[in-house]
């Protein structure tokens, strides 16, 4: 600054005590700058000089002398404070030996003079310094220590994730593994019915083969008998012509008769005598098709084990679940219920009717019914308005299997008694979101419990 030989005291705007900002020289010769002129003012409501009170004009002038001065001292203090910035005011040049508890910054000996710091606390920058150290220390090391903390526990959030991603692909394995056994013997099932209709066909179609074969050569026995008679009577009755006239007189008669008997109409084929080849090929996919419904089952309702609470076992075929009591090392995916023993269907009805059978006589305690896709299936809220269902001991008569009736359409979830054709209960609602079939299993007094969808051969 003392190139310039002048101080920010010198430079600053009486009003704002900060380095002129466009300043105006009123008549008295007073500078201020022009926003702080106004604004006080505005506030005092007369045109007077901040400083001496004169009054002075509207729109004063630019002191464009002081401007140019204050442009030159900003340039210059800002090069010198390249640095020295962390010393110096950035506003007066002065050293900064204060520290401004309300503002927490370092300040000069003018700053605290100033309107802006009005009222505030002041302590040594040692001093401050000093604390801050201290105080710092001790929040670093907090924040730190919570830090580790927080990271330690998402370490090991992870590594619980991880492992539960690891023993999932170990499930997805099994499942396929045994998914895969499972439709190799049930095609076995369906391959071996085929090889046995084959075979059972071709044997039908042999023994046809041997029985008209054999019809053919009883025949050709017959015709190979005619041939022989002829073949004798034409060789007789050529020597009757080449003997005397005395004897072919007295062969005549005889020989006349043989012809007349070798003279019979020929044996014809026998209506039906070819191998009947429309019984054996004839629709012949549809007819084995239709004898394959005898050992194949349909079963309206089928369960989705990816849904089933770790203590229900569902079989191979998907038709029934039991509760084991055991709970199975399985992945807690989001479709999997954590605590009821509840297992879903595979598939949901957004429209039209739908009806299927369960057998519960083999089951302590149960329940069964509808609910909605969205319903939680994690934490103890399942049973809500989006559950319509019925259960044990809510009706007088002992209950052997139980039918459920959806109209989707209607809005109605009906209950009945098929053995008895007893309606149990009916429930009625607009329904907007897709239902899928639910089956509650648990046992009592430790006791076997099952349920099992019933195909439709029971219906």
């Amino acid at each position: 600054m003392a190139s310039l030989n002048v101080s920010a005291e010198e430079l600053s705007c009486p009003v704002c005590c900060e380095i002129f900002k466009a300043p105006v020289i009123l008549s008295c010769s007073h500078s201020f700058c022009k926003e702080c002129l106004h604004q006080f003012w505005t506030t005092k409501k007369t045109q007077e000089c901040p400083v001496c009170r004169r009054d002075s004009k509207h729109d004063p002038p630019v002191n464009l002398a002081l401007k140019n001065l204050c442009e030159s001292f900003l340039k210059e203090r800002n090069d010198c404070l390249s640095s020295e910035s962390e010393e110096i005011c950035s506003l007066h040049s002065e050293k900064l030996k204060l520290f401004c508890q309300e503002d927490k910054q370092p300040v000069c000996l003018v700053c605290i003079n100033s309107q802006k710091h009005d009222n505030h606390t002041f302590r040594p920058i040692g001093e401050a310094v000093s604390s801050y150290k201290s105080w710092g220390k001790l929040l670093l090391k907090e924040e730190l220590n919570i830090s580790l903390k927080s990271l330690q526990e998402n370490l090991k959030h992870r590594e619980e994730t991880k492992e539960e991603f690891e023993k999932t692909v170990e499930h997805i394995k099994s499942q396929a593994e045994h998914t895969e056994r499972q439709i190799k013997q049930q095609f076995e099932t369906l391959h071996q019915f085929l090889r046995d209709e084959e075979e059972a066909t071709i044997t039908a179609l042999r023994e046809e083969e041997e029985k008209k074969k054999k019809m053919m050569k009883e025949k050709l026995e017959e015709i190979n008998t005619h041939i022989s008679a002829l073949s004798h009577s034409i060789r007789d009755t050529e020597e009757m012509m080449n003997a005397s006239d005395v004897c072919f007189l007295k062969k005549f008669p005889v020989s006349m008769e043989r012809v007349q008997i070798s003279s019979q109409p020929d044996p014809q084929t026998p209506s039906g005598a070819l191998i009947h080849v429309p019984r054996y090929l004839g629709n012949l996919p549809f007819r084995v098709w239709k004898k394959m419904q005898d050992i194949v089952q349909n079963t309206p309702v089928i369960l989705d084990p990816n849904t089933a609470h770790p203590d229900l076992v569902v079989s191979d075929d998907l038709t029934s679940v039991k509760y084991s009591g055991n709970k199975q090392p399985l992945p807690d995916n989001p479709e999997r219920f954590d605590i009821y023993d509840c297992v879903l269907a595979s598939e949901g009805f957004n429209s039209g009717t739908h009806c299927w059978d369960v057998e519960v006589k083999e089951s302590s305690c149960w329940s069964l019914g509808v609910t909605t896709a969205s319903n939680r299936r994690k934490g103890g809220d399942f049973y809500n308005n989006d559950v319509w269902s019925v259960r044990y001991g809510q009706f007088e008569q002992d209950l052997e299997r139980v039918r459920v009736y959806l109209d989707y359409d209607r809005g109605t979830v009906s209950f009945s008694d098929p053995l008895t054709n007893t309606h149990l209960h009916t429930f009625t609602n607009t329904f907007t979101h897709t239902l899928f079939p639910f089956f509650y299993c648990d046992s009592f007094q430790s006791c076997s419990s099952s349920l099992r969808i019933l195909p439709f051969s029971y219906y």
